[in-house]
């Protein structure tokens, strides 16, 4: 005996219709600000990627409709456009808050914390990855790596750095951005929307005043190499033991005030190598072949 695709729970459906095309005031003020994006480029193929953000700023994420509009403005298929849309992560396929609020669960931000801020802020907005809250004002997702490892663990909101956060500040930091209070980002330019977000993405000038200067570059955290690099000696930092505290001296024994160049913790004191002991040198132990 046979049974019917209904019986099987497969649903065959309708076709989908094509997609809505803009109203028309409004494809013609896109396709102007496409033009400008596209004149950057000397193959108009490679204009796809901040056209994308373009539609995207329009509705707050990408749409057919937008994807059927890079498709015509480009000479594209829809299928090509589609295959890069869903391809990047910053290009969101569904109805996205005002904020989007992304905490970092890579390696180092999860064992730092990541992981349980992630947790608490789900519990906290009722909403999972990817979901929004009912106001429309927060998107919360878990994300990879933003090259910030230095100051685990991070949050981002629409692209900006919070960094070295705990539960505690990304639960007010959340409230804070339902509320409509200002939130000032560790580093970088203050908030936008993220539809704002996105047209400064396509390469559109941020037109807030002073937003660029605000911008500001990597934090200091991230120049500590570059400044040893370049000679130049931190300050002493004492780095207790990971149990919790300093020890104790032995009686009578004077405690000795290290220097600024001096390694202060067991976890980075240089090892003995080939370099610093000579008597053991690196190096193959055998003849190649044997």
């Amino acid at each position: 005996m046979t049974t019917s695709s209904s019986e099987r729970g497969v649903s065959l459906g309708m076709p989908e219709l094509p997609a809505p095309a803009y109203p028309d005031d409004v494809r013609e003020r896109l396709e102007r600000d496409a033009r400008e994006v596209i004149a950057r480029y000397p193959d108009s193929r490679s204009a796809l990627l901040p056209l994308l953000h373009l539609v995207q700023s329009e509705e707050g994420h990408v749409t057919r409709t937008g994807m059927q509009f890079c498709a015509d403005v480009l000479g594209l298929t829809t299928a090509e456009v589609t295959a890069v849309a869903t391809f990047y992560t910053m290009y969101r396929r569904k109805p996205s808050g005002d904020y989007q609020v992304g905490v970092c669960t890579n390696t180092l931000c999860a064992v730092m914390g990541g992981d349980a801020i992630f947790e608490e802020l789900q519990e906290h907005l009722g909403v999972g990855n990817g979901e929004t809250t009912d106001d429309g004002k927060v998107t919360l997702e878990h994300i990879e790596c933003n090259a910030a490892c230095d100051f685990a663990p991070v949050v981002m909101v629409n692209w900006e750095f919070f960094d070295n956060q705990d539960p505690a500040s990304a639960k007010r930091l959340v409230d804070d951005l339902r509320a409509g209070r200002p939130v000032e980002p560790t580093r970088g330019a203050r908030l936008c929307t993220f539809k704002d977000t996105a047209r400064i993405l396509a390469g559109f000038p941020d037109e807030r005043p002073g937003a660029v200067e605000e911008s500001g570059s990597a934090g200091p955290a991230s120049l500590v190499g570059l400044r040893l690099a370049k000679g130049e000696v931190a300050p002493a930092r004492v780095v207790h033991p990971r149990d919790g505290g300093p020890h104790d001296e032995p009686q009578g024994k004077a405690v000795h005030d290290p220097s600024p160049a001096e390694h202060l913790s067991s976890h980075d004191a240089p090892q003995e190598s080939s370099a610093s002991d000579p008597a053991h040198p690196a190096g193959p132990v055998a003849e190649e072949g044997e």
